[in-house]
Order: structure tokens, then C-alpha cells, then sequence
């Protein structure tokens, strides 16, 4: 494979002012192709395109943008091992991953079909006699969209498939190492009779292409997904604007393994939750707290089950881990494995570098012995490296849980009904997850978080409608 990716913009595919090669992290030597790279001018057309289309499409059936939406989500579900595989040779994802992706993305196009027709209002009596209140959802208008690397398929389709469902135009700008699978979402939304202008996908540099979405004066709302210094910047211009803003910036997620849980069960939550996708989830357990009467048990355990774990090319068959998405991640990587090392930390499992038959970014999956205060114990690495933490009792592992500036997701492991019960109530965090890996949700319920992990309405699932429409108040005299 060695395609080529272009820009589509007002129902036409766009070459770019230059080019940049889409790097396969199981491969550098075989790039999986190359990506044309926008201008700022050229982003502003984008722009200029979904705002001249959105009158008309704001004011289509209901049933039209439905029949859309469907026609989307069945070819990627019908194409998802060709989809998954692309995935897997961008991203680095395992092809079982990939395809489960990919087929996530197809159910939630599907599901954004299904609120097309159920787009939720309200009529209520008025305190005056005589006078009738309407209380509906339109369109929010030209909505930007900035998507990370990580889920290139499934988070996409989370926003694009909401906005279009709601009757909103879009300008989509995906992650730069990720052109080929964003390409392919607008390739299916133009075969499937998107309107010209409707939808719009814009490829390069954040610093150039999102700055210049994000600047333009007929953009109405922002959606975004990626680090916290680029979101609270995002935020800080959106302010300035009056625009309409939602974040999802990641987060320093705790499992908690209580002395009560199946060690062995606790283990595959670890296990999943901490390291597959290569640890590269903001729903990743980058903190395993763990109960002081289990820990070296667990420890033993955890130690066992990695030497177990199979680094490799994503596309072979028995891997379960594949490369870190990038030269950068990969360093940002090993600069936490080398300050957990400097700061006294005790490596349990990994650190290092593998060797494979091709030149990736491969990275064994990384278990460290940990304080709370330590670096790798408090700042969001997103790859395969976790933290151990021992506590005391269930107590002092809820207030270790709750000690971080992030609040996305939270889990525990346990046979205690009373602890779960109290854990779900009291974890500070947008999801919590009982005797499963914090990384794993379903489509079709919000997403979220607390904290630095998330500010604005929640994705996914009917909560989605909060950030996708504005709300209008009508009266009417009898």
C-alpha cells in the first residue's frame, strides 16, 4: 500500500501545497503512503464551504440525513477488515483491535441514524392563559472538529455522525499521523451523497490548520479531543470568541484491587486496561492501586501474565501488543521510563526497547513499583508504562484513586458489593467501571469526564444532542 490522501473540501478532492509521508510504526522502511498538507487559505475555503451549506442542510428531512448516516455505517461495517487493516498499519493497533474499531465506527454512524428521527423537544403549557410554549433543538452551525491519533476510526465517527445527525455542517481536521484512515471516512461520506459543502476533511499541521479553523469567523462550535495544553489553549481562544467549545483531554486513570477481587480476573483487567492498544487509550489504567494484603501476590501475578504478552507486528496473528504510534510518542515514552528509574521507582516488568524483523517504534510493556508523588505516578504518559501503588486498606485506596487532576474514568476490582457500591458513588470520575479494564465503552452511552479530563457536554449516545443543538424557546398567542 502506498496511496495517496487528499483533502476533500466543497465536494472536491484537494492535492495541498505539499506533501508528507504517512509513517508505518511496525514498518518505517514501507510507509503506508502520502498526505497532501493544507494552507491556511485553504482551510478558510473549508470553512467558507460548510457555512454556504448549512442553511439547506439544516432545513433537510430528518429521514434524508437518517438514510445517510445508515448508508455510512453499513459499507464501514461491510469493509471493516479492510478498514481495520489500514488502521493497524497507521496506528500500530493489533488487526483484532482494528477491526473491532472499525466496526464500533459503522454502530455509531448507525445509531446518529436512528437520533436523526428522534431529535427530542418539548410543548408546555404557559403560566398565561391563552399563550403556547415550543421548546425545540436547531442546528449549533458550522462545527470544527479535532480528533486525535489514537481511536482513528471510532472518534471521528463520534463527532462527525452527531453533528451531521443534528443537522450541522462539519470541517474535520484529523490527527497528522492518522491521513489514511481519516481519508477513508471522507471517501464513504462523498460515495454515500454527502452535499457538497456538508462535509469537509482538511489535512496538516495543527499549528496551521487548526489555528486557522478555529480563527475563522463563521466557525460556531469546536469539538476536540487530544492533550491538555492544546485544549485549555483551544479553550482560552474559544473564550474569546464566544464559541461554542467541548474538550476531552485524557487522563491518569486508577484500578483499584482490592484484597477481596479474583486476583487472576483483577490481573486481565490490569493487563487490558493498562497496556493493550499499546497503552495509547485516555481511558488506559496507567495506575494500578492495590491493596496492601494482595500486593505481592498481584506483583507475582502481574510479573507472570506480561511475560506472557506478544510485541509485535500488529498484523501478525498471537500479537497483542503493537508499536507505539510515533518516533515522538515513543520518546515521550522513554524519557517517563527513564524519570520513574531516576526518581527511585522500582521497574518490575519491561523498560526497554524489542527487537522485531522490521525497524518500529516497539516498546515492552512497562510495570513500575511506584509513590504517589512520583512523576509516572501522576502525569499522563499514554503508552505502555503503568504504575503500581500499594494501599492500606479500601479507604486509603479511594483517596489514592481521587488524587489527580484528571477525572475520566475509575475502576475497581472487588467482591465486596459494599465497596463497589460506595467506589461508584465516590470515585471522582465521568465513568466507573466494576471488575472490568477502565479502557472499553459502549457507543451508544456518554462519554466523559471530571476534572482536567473534560469540559463541556459529554459525547456519544443521546447526551451528544447537548452539544450538537441549541435549544430555542417559541410562544405562541391562540
Amino acid at each position: 500500500m502506498n496511496q495517496k490522501f487528499q483533502s476533500y473540501i466543497a465536494g472536491q478532492w484537494v492535492v495541498g501545497q505539499g506533501s508528507q509521508a504517512d509513517e508505518n510504526p511496525s514498518d518505517l522502511a514501507t510507509p503506508v503512503g502520502e498526505y497532501g498538507v493544507l494552507d491556511a487559505a485553504e482551510v478558510a475555503q473549508a470553512v467558507d464551504a460548510a457555512a454556504a451549506a448549512l442553511p439547506a442542510w439544516s432545513l433537510t428531512s430528518p429521514q434524508q440525513r437518517a438514510d445517510l448516516l445508515d448508508a455510512v455505517g453499513s459499507e464501514i461495517l461491510a469493509r471493516k477488515e479492510e478498514l481495520g487493516r489500514l488502521l493497524a498499519m497507521e496506528e500500530g493497533k493489533t488487526l483484532p483491535e482494528s477491526i473491532g474499531e472499525a466496526a464500533r465506527a459503522g454502530q455509531i454512524f448507525k445509531f446518529f441514524a436512528g437520533e436523526a428521527l428522534r431529535i427530542p423537544g418539548e410543548k408546555l403549557a404557559s403560566t398565561r392563559p391563552g399563550v403556547e410554549v415550543e421548546i425545540t433543538r436547531e442546528p449549533v452551525g458550522v462545527v470544527g472538529i479535532i480528533a486525535p491519533w489514537n481511536f482513528p476510526l471510532a472518534i471521528p465517527a463520534w463527532k462527525i455522525a452527531p453533528a451531521l445527525a443534528y443537522g450541522n455542517t462539519v470541517v474535520f481536521k484529523p490527527a497528522e499521523i492518522v491521513p489514511g484512515c481519516a481519508w477513508a471516512i471522507a471517501d464513504i461520506l462523498a460515495r454515500a451523497g454527502v452535499p457538497a459543502g456538508v462535509f469537509n476533511m482538511v489535512l496538516g499541521a495543527g499549528r496551521v490548520v487548526g489555528q486557522a479553523m478555529i480563527g475563522h469567523k463563521e466557525l460556531d462550535a469546536l469539538t476536540f479531543t487530544g492533550s491538555v495544553p492544546t485544549g485549555n489553549a483551544l479553550l482560552r481562544q474559544a473564550a474569546e470568541r464566544g464559541l461554542k467549545i467541548q474538550l476531552e483531554m485524557g487522563g491518569k486513570n486508577p484500578l483499584v484491587v482490592l484484597a477481596d477481587a479474583d486476583l487472576d480476573k483483577a490481573v486481565e483487567c490490569a493487563v487490558n486496561g493498562a497496556f493493550f492498544s499499546t497503552g495509547q487509550r485516555c481511558t488506559a489504567s496507567s495506575r494500578l492501586i492495590v491493596e496492601s494484603r494482595a500486593y505481592d501476590e498481584f506483583v507475582a501475578k502481574m510479573q507472570a501474565r506480561l511475560a506472557r504478552v506478544k510485541v509485535g507486528d500488529p498484523l501478525q496473528a498471537g500479537v497483542d501488543i503493537g508499536p507505539v504510534a510515533s518516533q515522538g510518542q515513543l520518546d515521550t515514552d522513554l524519557s517517563y521510563i527513564r524519570a520513574g528509574r531516576d526518581e527511585g521507582a522500582e521497574l518490575l516488568f519491561g523498560g526497554e526497547r524489542v527487537e522485531a524483523p522490521t525497524r518500529g517504534h516497539f516498546l515492552a510493556p512497562t510495570l513500575f513499583a511506584a509513590t504517589p508523588e512520583q512523576r509516572i505516578s501522576r502525569e499522563e504518559i499514554f503508552g505502555p508504562v503503568a504504575a503500581l501503588i500499594r494501599a492500606d486498606d479500601y479507604e486509603h485506596a479511594l483517596a489514592l484513586a481521587n488524587d489527580t487532576e484528571f477525572g475520566l474514568c475509575a475502576g475497581i476490582c472487588t467482591n465486596s458489593l459494599k465497596h463497589a457500591s460506595h467506589f461508584k458513588r465516590h470515585a471522582q470520575a465521568g465513568m466507573v467501571m466494576v471488575n472490568l479494564p477502565t479502557a472499553g465503552v459502549d457507543p451508544h452511552v456518554p462519554f466523559g469526564g471530571r476534572k482536567a479530563s473534560s469540559y463541556g457536554p459529554r459525547e456519544q449516545g443521546r447526551y451528544a444532542v447537548e452539544f450538537y443543538t441549541t435549544v430555542k424557546t417559541a410562544y405562541t398567542a391562540a
